[in-house]
């Protein structure tokens, strides 16, 4: 395969993702208010939990090493699945993620992860499950 094909199929091929992603945006801003609109502001959400947190001075080192390699792990180009995958692409970052705020969150008070968290309490309360306050 000559250099002028093999360009034109790549380029063709980040033109498909990028075109795939505009789509995602544009029907995740169209969801309905509530639980399905939450998840889809998850990463950006956690995102910026972990950066708040990450400052908090009540949490702990082992807590911000958590975050610091959830923060890695996504933004790594070396996925378990592949981020070009539809749907199930950003899983193993969300499930990441998920479990690394988790962990951290057991290791502050309950206040501090509540008030880092932009989006609907409720679905961080879902995600986190019964928060315990450091020390206990």
């Amino acid at each position: 395969m000559d250099l002028r094909r093999w360009l034109t199929l790549a380029g063709i091929g980040v033109a498909l993702v990028l075109l795939s992603w505009a789509v995602l945006v544009l029907l995740a801003r169209r969801l309905p208010p509530g639980t399905a609109r939450e998840l889809a502001r998850f990463l950006p959400a956690c995102a910026t939990t972990v950066r708040r947190l990450r400052r908090h001075p009540d949490v702990p080192r082992r807590a911000r090493l958590a975050l610091l390699v959830a923060l890695l792990w996504v933004l790594s180009p070396i996925d378990l699945i592949p981020e070009f995958l539809p749907v199930i692409g950003p899983l193993d970052d969300v499930v990441v993620v998920a479990l690394a705020l988790r962990y951290a969150a057991r290791q502050v008070p309950r206040e501090v992860v509540l008030e880092a968290w932009p989006g609907d309490r409720r679905l961080v309360e879902r995600l986190l499950g019964e928060l315990r306050t450091t020390g206990s």
